[in-house]
């Protein structure tokens, strides 16, 4: 028994899989940018060997005016699928795949072996003198007649290449899913760091304003003092976006294999937009325990574990063969080795048949022991594959709690963001002409700068649940032609 069938948790992925979602962009605020819908993006159809992978990447792409030089989600997922290194060595594994199929075919393929025994033989004998020189033609066919393992051999052998597919399907999934994070998160931070940039520069001109005030003697030290702190305490605010935008940069890179030491960072086109989608638990449910390719790839585990111990229990039972054995000789008077009298000679060509049989009648229990461990190796596959059905519901049931709590968190800071900004701008007047304190300024520049990065976050978080929503139900993919069931 092959040691990968023993543990599967960290595996994931199918044949083929499906992802299409219909989306509505709504707009959340006047004070994000608008941006347009989403829409919805096809990858066009793969062939590997003899399953077909459907590749239907609709993936909700966020996106404003085109910027010359960036780069949408499609274009990430589109070249991630293509140049992903992680996606083409499983690709490369889908080719051993074959390969190792044809080894475990060729137990029922016959065997042919040819053989030309030539030489020189000498001696005396009655009747006979001097050197002959001789040449023999051998040839052996070998079939095997009955084999109690060759059924489950050739259904392991099918088994084998669909658990490529399905790793190369889990190495897509996770790439294409990665990427799509990355994307998410450059944006969101992009749009979180020119969020304060912004503020910041309106604090900077109050500090300006405070300045002025100051040097005509129309407010004191302290004033100008409180704003240019606050227009400081932004720097450090802002650095800690620009460093995880460049994080996310760097993930794409290498989700797209992007030498970032050969090229610029890919830069993402688009900010965030909430994307509401509408949630049918149940028939969702269903459907992940169909289109899941962690769960496909844990069954066909099942499957090889159980088709192992089928070939390894063959041995309890005869193995027949059957062989054909033919010489050509194209002279006489050649020796047998070991002949004592003529009658023993080659006297011509000759075909000769015959059927074995070999049966293991007492092995010590080494059959019975191996048997145990591919039976152990069997349950231990089917208690994974057990867990990961019964996870499903569960995960899908937070991920739609967290989409609704998304939602409501959205529409709380947009109001509330509406509410700071129109506070804000009062102040902000009001300090200008000396009829607000420089505190009543800071709390309302505070609070609106919280809650316009808290309706940012929150649609980030909502895209985020959208995205892990996709992978949990199975939309990336769908499995198909999968004719190979156990019997």
């Amino acid at each position: 028994m092959k040691q990968r069938f023993l543990f599967l948790g960290s595996r994931s992925v199918a044949v083929a899989l499906w992802a299409t979602q219909r989306a509505h962009v709504k707009h959340i605020s006047t004070v994000l940018l608008t941006g347009k819908r989403l829409q919805q993006m096809h990858c066009t159809n793969r062939k590997y060997t003899s399953a077909r992978i459907h590749l239907f990447v609709a993936i909700l792409v966020a996106c404003v005016a085109h910027t010359s030089g960036a780069i949408t989600l499609e274009t990430v997922l589109q070249t991630t699928l293509e140049r992903n290194q992680a996606i083409q060595e499983a690709k490369s594994g889908l080719e051993q795949a074959a390969g190792q199929r044809l080894v475990f075919r060729s137990v029922a393929w016959p065997d042919v072996e040819l053989g030309v025994p030539a030489g020189v033989q000498g001696g005396h004998r009655a009747g006979e003198s001097g050197t002959k020189g001789f040449g023999v033609g051998r040839g052996v066919l070998t079939q095997t007649l009955f084999n109690a393992g060759l059924p489950a051999s050739l259904r392991r052998g099918n088994v084998e290449v669909l658990i490529a597919q399905q790793q190369l399907n889990v190495a897509v999934v996770d790439q294409l899913h990665a990427a799509r994070l990355a994307f998410y998160s450059a944006l969101y931070n992009r749009t979180l760091e020119s969020i304060r940039r912004e503020q910041q520069r309106g604090l900077r001109e109050n500090v300006a304003t405070q300045r002025t005030r100051f040097e005509a003697g129309l407010a004191d030290k302290s004033a100008l003092t409180s704003a240019t702190v606050q227009a400081s305490e932004l720097d450090t605010q802002i650095e800690g976006p620009h460093r995880a935008y460049l994080d996310a940069q760097l993930q794409l890179a290498l989700a797209m294999a992007i030498d970032p030491a050969r090229g610029s960072l890919p830069e993402p086109e688009g900010e965030l937009q909430s994307i509401p989608i509408r949630v049918d638990l149940d028939s969702e449910t269903a459907g992940a325990l169909q289109r899941r390719a962690d769960l496909r790839l844990a069954r066909l585990f099942v499957r090889a574990a159980n088709e192992d111990q089928r070939i390894i229990a063959a041995d309890y039972y005869p193995a027949v063969t059957g062989s054909i054995n033919g010489e050509y000789v194209p002279v006489t008077g050649i020796h047998r080795q070991g002949s004592t009298s003529r009658t023993q000679d080659f006297i011509g060509s000759e075909i000769r048949e015959r059927a074995a049989y070999t049966w293991r009648v007492i092995d010590n229990g080494k059959v019975g022991g191996a048997v145990l461990r591919a039976r152990s190796a069997r349950e231990i596959n089917e208690l994974t594959c057990w867990k990961l059905e019964a996870n499903i519901p569960r995960d899908l049931s937070h991920i739609a709690n967290y989409l609704k709590t998304t939602e409501v968190r959205e529409r709380s800071f947009a109001s509330a963001t509406t509410a700071a900004e129109e506070s804000a701008r009062a102040v902000q007047e009001n300090v200008a002409s000396g009829l607000a304190s420089p505190l009543e300024y800071r709390v309302t520049q505070n609070a609106f700068l919280e809650t316009k990065s808290g309706l940012l976050e929150a649609i980030y978080q909502h895209n985020l649940a959208v995205a892990e929503w996709d992978r949990a139900t199975g939309r990336y993919f769908r499995f198909s032609d999968d004719n190979t069931k156990s019997r």
